[in-house]
């Protein structure tokens, strides 16, 4: 994993907790995953659109390597 944000956002297949949207997240900014680990799961606590969001991410970013 890489600390410098990248061009692309992909979901890499190494290093997924359950489907690699944060950890696309934080590669293509160049944010440290785990804040971004941490706000993802508040947002999905604590409001109905962190689910619905992550899910959508889900779909639409593209797999990678």
């Amino acid at each position: 994993m890489t600390t410098a944000a990248t061009g692309a956002l992909v979901r890499p297949k190494q290093g997924r907790m359950i489907a690699g949207v944060s950890l696309a997240i934080a590669n293509r900014f160049g944010w440290n995953l785990t804040l971004v680990r941490l706000l993802t799961a508040l947002a999905v606590l604590f409001t109905g659109v962190g689910l619905i969001m992550y899910i959508a991410l889900w779909i639409i970013v593209p797999s990678g390597v």
